[in-house]
């Protein structure tokens, strides 16, 4: 069984020429696991996945478990605003021996808690695979309550932790008071990944990971083993860096950063568009001064 704990990578789609480059996509994931990260997520709204064909799709998700080999777990973002389409991808992504899937809450048709409810039940029975739900409400558009989320985990068992991007630690911490031992919360928000663990967090799915996976590790690494004050330290020398890394819309400053560290073109796919020229030389001074060599 996957276990959700530490620090998973949202890991990006680099392009090349239009298309996904799957050459470098495979030296950034052999890079992951070098540096120790827990697990892998992509196809995620880092990955880009909203402009990828199925077919690409397919390709990057297999490539993953390709490199993972076993290693560390490969949890792939799922889902649409759609609940027969989630449930039809879900079915695909299991042919593709991934660990478990992302599954995002419905976007723009803003879903009420009693659709969140059943759009999950349908996919927690479409495929036998541990699911984290995703509650993302900036680009949702609706907030999945601790509420919903609690009646989820009684009714599925296969619904095995929670990516909380809310923002709210009062949330995470009615989900973490409310669950049993065996339900996972993972920070969705880098700048947050020490506040939530504070109150119960397992660790982070994390963009910043893609740039900085060894001292994102040992930050969680820190915190579980009691070093809070060396961990607060690292969290600290990160925080412009992690800041820097959301200046526009994720993914573009993070693909952008991964350009400069050499692992691909800093290519986007419309409607996103590469980095504006006014945030290039603060990010690279970002990383300069978090300690990553260029």
């Amino acid at each position: 069984m996957m276990q959700l704990k530490g620090c998973f990578t949202a890991v990006i789609t680099p392009f090349k020429d239009g298309k996904p480059d799957l050459d470098a996509f495979r030296k950034l994931v052999r890079a992951q696991i070098k540096a120790g990260v827990s697990g892998l997520v992509p196809c995620g709204s880092t990955g880009e996945a909203a402009t990828l064909t199925p077919e690409e799709y397919g390709d990057v998700i297999k490539t993953a478990v390709e490199e993972a080999n076993g290693k560390v777990p490969v949890m792939p973002g799922v889902g649409t605003n759609s609940t027969a389409k989630s449930a039809e991808m879900l079915k695909k992504v299991e042919k593709l021996g991934v660990d478990g899937a992302l599954v995002i809450v419905p976007y723009y048709n803003k879903p009420t808690q009693d659709g969140m409810i059943a759009h999950f039940s349908e996919l927690a029975k479409a495929a036998p695979l541990p699911l984290t739900l995703y509650n993302i409400p900036g680009r949702t558009g609706v907030n999945m309550l601790p509420a919903t989320v609690l009646a989820l985990r009684k009714k599925f068992g296969n619904i095995v932790g929670i990516k909380e991007a809310s923002g709210s630690l009062d949330q995470v911490s009615e989900i973490v008071n409310g669950a049993d031992k065996d339900f996972a919360v993972m920070c969705g928000d880098d700048s947050l990944t020490l506040p939530m663990m504070s109150v119960g967090a397992r660790g982070v799915i994390s963009v910043v990971s893609n740039v900085a996976p060894k001292e994102m590790v040992r930050m969680c690494e820190l915190f579980v083993k009691g070093g809070i004050g060396d961990a607060k330290k690292l969290h600290h020398r990160l925080f412009c860096l992690i800041k820097a890394l959301f200046v526009e819309t994720n993914p573009i400053p993070v693909k952008y950063a991964m350009h400069l560290l050499g692992y691909c073109a800093p290519d986007m796919r419309l409607p996103l568009t590469p980095l504006s020229e006014k945030h290039r030389d603060p990010l690279k001074k970002a990383l300069i001064n978090a300690g990553i060599k260029l």
